[in-house]
């Protein structure tokens, strides 16, 4: 394990954190933005870009996004969909992934602030995600358009690839997934092995499906079981993961099940790491050089595809 990562794990343990799954979702969220806080550096802040903040309607009510438009222009779009098991986080503990993804990019990026479960359950999230890109396809048009996201944003991006796909919306370059929750049942071997000790509780990941699918006849939905979902014609797609992740297995697992379904697939792994890592760059030598990686392959894929008209 990367020692930085080691020491922020024994960092924790030594204070004993109250699970996520004990706690009042108000006070979760306030817990998670102060950690996304601790971690944040300056860095992603230097890259002289703009942003701004605003509303838009997702059909059934409002819901926030915040515009970043880079220094260097590449004619480039990214939708992104933070993680915070469907229930926390926001653009602002976000704010420096989606920095580095406008910077080293060369694109505009539009930060999806979606109504999160409790409140608002499967499938509130993912219909202001597919609202959002919409909005983001007519705002920024002509673009070569990127559905993205991590943890709990990976699997929402995948969603609205899927939902566009399945209705003549739009066509995506492509999508990216980081350490994606691909199967609600959560029974690979990695979540047996790191799902105590390693940052993310496996008790606490089954909390999260609790808040966002409180029916589990509903966990079939393609948009919620990954695995089991069609992806044939799908964008091409590079997929992050983390080896020290309850969640690594499924990720991999992922990976396979699309490149037999036809879909281009860039698996970039993350050694040493742990689920998160994308908010770790600022601290952790070995996230920045995973982001840089998943990054990397990302512009490769898109490196190729002529600008559409």
């Amino acid at each position: 394990m990367d020692r930085f990562v080691h020491a922020l794990i024994q960092w924790q343990a030594g204070g004993r954190p109250e699970p996520a799954r004990t706690l009042p979702v108000a006070r979760l969220r306030d817990r998670y933005a102060a950690q996304a806080a601790q971690v944040r550096g300056t860095s992603a802040r230097d890259a002289g870009i703009e942003t701004k903040d605003q509303l838009i309607d997702g059909g059934d009510g409002e819901f926030g996004v915040r515009t970043y438009l880079p220094p260097t222009d590449r004619g480039r779009l990214v939708t992104y969909l933070h993680g915070g098991g469907w229930t926390v986080g926001d653009v602002d503990t976000h704010d420096p992934v989606c920095r580095r993804v406008a910077a080293v990019l060369g694109a505009v990026v539009v930060s999806v602030d979606y109504r999160r479960a409790p409140e608002h359950p499967h499938p509130g999230p993912l219909r202001d995600g597919i609202a959002a890109s919409e909005w983001a396809d007519r705002t920024f048009p002509g673009r070569h358009h990127v559905i993205a996201g991590d943890s709990a944003g990976g699997a929402l991006a995948m969603g609205i690839s899927m939902h566009h796909r399945d209705h003549g919306g739009i066509r995506f370059a492509a999508q990216l997934m980081v350490y994606p929750p691909a199967d609600p049942e959560l029974r690979s071997q990695s979540v047996r092995t790191y799902g105590s000790g390693y940052l993310s509780e496996v008790d606490d990941l089954r909390w999260y499906y609790d808040q966002y699918v409180p029916d589990p006849a509903h966990r079939t939905d393609p948009a919620i079981d990954l695995l089991g979902a069609d992806h044939r014609g799908l964008p091409p797609t590079v997929i992050g993961t983390a080896e020290f992740d309850p969640l690594h297995d499924e990720g991999v697992e992922l990976a396979v099940r699309l490149a037999a379904d036809g879909v281009e697939v860039h698996h970039v792994p993350a050694p040493g790491l742990v689920h998160g890592y994308l908010l770790m760059a600022d601290i952790v030598p070995a996230a920045a050089a995973a982001t840089k990686n998943v990054l990397a392959a990302l512009e490769q894929m898109l490196a190729p595809v002529p600008m559409a008209r």
